[in-house]
């Protein structure tokens, strides 16, 4: 089971590793085009292409400035991110607990309600996953592009589906790894464990 669970975990970190060079892109995207907004605000201003034309057309004509569709690019990278982060999360129980209630229960209760929260963590995730398809197959049949850069959207939806495929899978392997500790009455695999990558 050990074996299972660190070929699992494997496949999620490499995701989200991936997703963190997405966001890492991103931020020094986003970087880019900030500084490029504001040096191009200074360069094209009133003052500077009276006092140096030639020079303000030449850094216009370099392309100097905003990245063109930066929003839109942090719209659906972020997209895919959110998901590639989801599946390491669940299987190490990476998530948000409140457990001042739950530490003070015998141990069978406790794991009843860790088996109940991967239980309904891939019920949502499931469902989010399938509405993501459909979502995809829409955009994919409407040929829909973004304003600025012309990107078909579905290019986002299938990125994120993705990953939320493999956030449905992963949590529904770990509410399973959770019903068998529950029947064998013992950790199978330590809660919020850390990877061994």
């Amino acid at each position: 089971m050990r074996r299972i669970h660190k070929g699992v975990t494997s496949v999620a970190w490499a995701m989200a590793v991936l997703g963190g060079l997405v966001l890492l892109a991103l931020i020094v995207m986003t970087c880019l085009s900030v500084s490029g907004r504001a040096i191009g605000t200074a360069l094209y201003s009133d003052i500077m292409v009276a006092l140096m034309p030639g020079f303000t057309a030449r850094a216009r004509d370099l392309g100097i400035g905003a990245i063109q569709g930066d929003f839109e690019l942090v719209e659906a990278g972020m997209a895919f991110c959110i998901f590639a982060f989801l599946p390491y999360c669940q299987v190490t129980s990476g998530h948000a607990a409140v457990d001042i209630v739950a530490n003070a229960l015998p141990m069978p209760a406790n794991r009843t309600l860790v088996f109940i929260g991967e239980l309904l963590f891939a019920v949502a995730l499931v469902v989010i996953a399938v509405q993501l398809e459909a979502g995809f197959e829409r955009k994919l049949r409407s040929g829909q592009t973004t304003q600025l850069l012309q990107m078909p959207i579905w290019w986002a939806y299938g990125a994120s589906l993705i990953g939320a495929v493999l956030a449905a899978l992963t949590a529904i392997y770990m509410a399973v790894l959770r019903l068998a500790e529950l029947a064998l009455g013992r950790d199978v695999v330590p809660l919020h464990s850390e990877a061994n990558v």
